[in-house]
């Protein structure tokens, strides 16, 4: 199937205020070990990210997010930290990092760093310490004793959670004597957040970046920080639930219904006092920084990370928008998505929307390639905060991975060299595609970089489309460009199915042009009549046109009755355009 988008517009340039750039940022996420490398040994770097920033810059991006950089063993890829103050090694030095943050400065790029305050590494000094009992560290995780069996007298876990990467979630400890909790890998204890001191470092942590200027920050599985306190059990962890989901077995995270640990209102206050401290950081350095939390959960729980009446919080990443729109959705259905988001919001508050990140399929295998321009146009025309995972503005998809190339630990520990695939988040996060030399441009080191390269890398590479007037990074850009525009920051938003397969979304400001972008979704030419649509102007002009669609870049719609209300455009099999709805 091909999916027709259309765009018409009359683009602006307006510059950013220090204030509210966040409020309409687009945001692009590097996973530094994949974007490039800049010294040859196969593992991206910060460097490389200093050396592509032009392009960046060009694209039109407000700020960059970056995956973990800090000092890890990498069991985990980063999320696993030994010391939230210092550079892996891989990556470069604090020095590298310092001139990454000048050089993103003077072309207007801010920086946003991943935050990953659920749990540390088990080689993190304060596990270290905490393990040893030393005075102050003994509460810094969340260790229990375990549960011995009256019949054989062993000695077993406290209850029957489930690491997120399968099996038990609790490790015993030889040196404490007691076990510990790993929603995660086992080199990833949680830390215990009804300690006040644990709350306090991970405050420190914030600051040491925040003196350093960054941006502000993703939060990483905010959702996990607390679990059900014991108190409130007897002095016992309580099991989980039985979930019931069909072919799942005890080792799998999916066998228990999750209800102690995530989602604990606790965790909502702690997130208040962190947007309480970045806003203590407006008026030293004069810009606004911006909090975005990561949580899988149901949409009122997501919501919830905005705030209260008295309180401001984070923007909950959107990953209704992210995991409810498949390949198969029809236009009511996506603009059901985008309404319930909307609707739910509280007033005032900023709308985002997340298309893909490194722990999910690509949105060009998700979506399937021809869906490619459409999700990304909606995404950079909605009102709010934009993310986009790297490779989308080209159309990358996953790639390939073999059981003996696999190094997600999720994967890994599914200890199935046949289904393994259907766990791992190595497919997503295989190389940028820069050109089409070996590696694709990723690397100069002749041999194999940490992942393999996707296979698709000669025909699916920036080089290729950076040219190309009918590709998916021109698209990409041309959409970008238009973004910027005083219409799309502070527009209104109307959103409209006009059949099963075609999404209409308006934007529309006071005294600027207006917005117009159209996704036909079917295989068939598609009669659009916009005459509900009641302040269209004369004529349409197009800004940006999609990979498929034959309607090329400055054609003019000329209205097609004397009443201004009615349009007709044919839409000739599957067109994704963005029209100037300016008045002529």
């Amino acid at each position: 199937m091909r999916v027709a988008i259309l765009l018409l517009f009359v683009a602006t340039a307006a510059s950013a205020v220090d204030l509210d750039w966040w409020k309409t940022a687009l945001i692009y996420q590097i996973y530094p070990r994949s974007f490039k490398d800049s010294d040859g040994d196969g593992i991206g770097d910060l460097n490389g990210i200093t050396q592509k920033l032009p392009y960046l810059k060009e694209t039109g991006f407000d700020a960059i997010w970056l995956s973990p950089i800090y000092l890890s063993p990498m069991y985990d890829f980063g999320y696993d930290i030994t010391d939230y103050r210092q550079i892996a090694p891989e990556y470069g030095t604090m020095e590298d990092f310092k001139r990454l943050m000048s050089v993103a400065k003077s072309m207007g790029i801010r920086v946003v760093l991943d935050y990953v305050p659920n749990h540390t590494s088990n080689e993190s000094d304060w596990f270290v310490r905490s393990a040893r009992r030393e005075p102050g560290y003994e509460d810094y995780y969340m260790w229990t004793d375990g549960v011995t069996d009256p019949e054989t007298g062993d000695v077993k876990p406290p209850n029957n959670w489930v690491s997120n990467f399968r099996k038990s979630a609790w490790e015993f400890n030889k040196v404490r004597g007691q076990y510990y909790l790993h929603q995660f890998v086992i080199g990833q204890p949680d830390l215990n957040y009804r300690s006040d001191r644990v709350q306090e470092e991970m405050k420190n942590v914030l600051r040491f970046w925040l003196d350093l200027g960054v941006s502000g920050f993703r939060v990483d599985a905010v959702n996990r920080l607390y679990e059900a306190d014991p108190k409130n059990y007897g002095g016992r962890y309580p099991d989980e639930p039985v979930s019931g989901i069909p072919g799942t077995v005890p080792d799998d995270y999916e066998y228990l219904d999750h209800i102690y640990t995530q989602d604990m209102d606790e965790t909502y206050e702690v997130v208040y006092n962190w947007r309480d401290l970045l806003d203590e950081y407006i008026p030293k350095q004069g810009e606004y920084k911006i909090m975005m939390t990561e949580a899988y959960s149901t949409l009122n729980n997501m919501i919830r990370y905005y705030g209260t009446k008295t309180r401001n919080g984070s923007i909950p990443f959107n990953f209704s928008f992210l995991g409810d729109i498949t390949k198969s959705s029809n236009a009511w259905e996506i603009k059901t998505v985008i309404d319930k988001w909307m609707t739910y919001m509280p007033s005032g508050k900023t709308a985002n929307w997340v298309n893909g990140n490194h722990d999910q399929s690509r949105m060009g295998t998700r979506q399937g390639v021809d869906r490619v321009d459409a999700m990304n146009m909606l995404a950079l025309l909605l009102p709010g905060v934009a993310i986009t995972y790297q490779g989308e503005e080209i159309g990358m998809t996953d790639g390939e991975i073999s059981w003996e190339d696999t190094r997600d630990p999720q994967a890994c520990n599914t200890d199935d060299p046949i289904n393994y695939y259907k766990k791992s988040r190595d497919p997503c996060r295989t190389p940028y595609h820069w050109d089409n030399s070996t590696n694709a441009g990723f690397s100069s080191n002749i041999g194999k970089p940490w992942l393999p390269v996707a296979e698709n890398y000669r025909s699916v590479n920036l080089a290729e489309q950076i040219n190309d007037p009918k590709s998916h990074y021109q698209f990409y850009k041309d959409v970008a460009s238009v973004r910027k525009s005083p219409t799309v920051k502070d527009g209104d938003l109307d959103t409209r199915a006009l059949s099963e397969s075609i999404l209409v979304i308006t934007r529309l400001l006071p005294g600027s042009p207006g917005v117009l972008g159209v996704v036909n979704l079917s295989d068939e030419a598609q009669d659009l009549d916009l005459s509900s649509l009641h302040l269209l102007p004369a004529q349409l002009r197009v800004v940006a046109s999609g990979v498929d669609c034959s309607v090329e870049k400055g054609y003019v719609y000329k209205i097609c009755n004397e009443t201004n209300y009615f349009q007709l455009i044919r839409l000739i099999k599957n067109k994704i355009i963005c029209v100037d709805i300016s008045i002529t």
